[in-house]
């Protein structure tokens, strides 16, 4: 049986999303997420996804791209699936080459690659050049059966609002975006300056959830947020949770939290996921609290290209 790679087509879609939901179940993945992933890529990102296939079965992606919102030029990133029942047959070798042949031409001079945390899937990349940088651990809370705690009590001054109430002007949240993120733990930097991109790549993303997403207003500003992506059915993912710096140590984030998974659960919501780097102590222990559960771990790697 013989393995090939090629560009993906639309007609791959729901091939696509079955590997992605095989090997990562705890992200959220839909037909409206991929497609748009594809069709409003940044042309500087110079995208690319790929499919493994045998025997006309799509057995494994790669999506890859250049970070041309990293202050750091050269910086890129392939992020590799392969389904479970076909792995050890060359398929992610075979898509790891040809991602970076083509980033390579596109200029980039080093890969990030987000590589599960298991012997196997570790030695697979080092043998490929690839070295350990930093852990995330996905983590799991079951709101359909599990025990939510009480949403904690509002200070004085704050109040709090949804991501919807900002649809006609959403600057502020792209203010308070840029400024969490910047802070965020993470091997490439990501600089927001562009307003209109993250409209269209963040703001319009179909998973965002502006209902679920809460925000934390002291004395009238955007102090805190957290941004909900959802499937429309079952499942809930936190894409972001932020603090801004003036009032990090009042306990927003976790108010954020609580107010947007009691209604995600009282939306009919079963599963809520998240992830956080490893090193990022103060979230990690925010969403204990609530009683999330670690339920897989990934180790990014890096080679150098040139």
């Amino acid at each position: 049986m013989t393995v090939l790679v090629r560009d993906f087509s639309p007609a791959d879609t729901d091939a696509w999303i079955r590997v992605r939901r095989a090997s990562v179940p705890f992200m959220v993945t839909t037909r409206e997420s991929a497609a748009f992933e594809r069709e409003t890529a940044h042309p500087d990102k110079k995208m690319r996804m790929l499919v493994a296939e045998e025997d006309g079965e799509v057995i494994g992606t790669a999506f890859a791209g250049i970070a041309y919102d990293s202050a750091e030029p050269g910086q890129s990133f392939v992020t590799p699936h392969i389904g479970p029942g076909h792995r050890r047959r060359g398929a992610g070798a075979l898509l790891l080459r040809a991602a970076e042949e083509h980033l390579g031409a596109e200029g980039a001079t080093a890969v990030y690659a987000w590589v599960q945390d298991t012997p196997e899937s570790r030695a697979f990349a080092e043998r490929r050049g690839y070295r350990p940088t930093r852990s995330l651990h996905f983590q799991r809370l079951d709101l359909a059966n599990g025990r939510l705690p009480g949403r904690p009590s509002l200070p004085a001054g704050v109040e709090l609002r949804t991501a919807a109430d900002f649809m006609d002007d959403p600057r502020p949240m792209f203010e308070a975006d840029a400024e969490a993120t910047a802070d965020e733990p993470s091997d490439i930097s990501t600089d927001f300056t562009d307003f209109d991109d993250w409209v269209s790549h963040t703001w319009n993303h179909p998973l965002l959830d502006h209902g679920l997403s809460t925000v934390v207003m002291a004395d009238g500003r955007v102090a805190a947020f957290t941004a909900a992506h959802t499937d429309g059915l079952t499942r809930y993912w936190s894409g972001m949770t932020g603090t801004l710096r003036a009032q990090r140590g009042r306990g927003f984030a976790k108010l954020a939290k609580a107010d947007s998974l009691h209604r995600a659960r009282a939306a009919g919501y079963t599963d809520a996921f998240t992830s956080n780097d490893a090193d990022n102590r103060p979230m990690l222990a925010v969403n204990q609290w609530f009683g999330y559960e670690i339920c897989a771990s990934e180790v990014r790697h890096v080679r150098e290209l040139g």
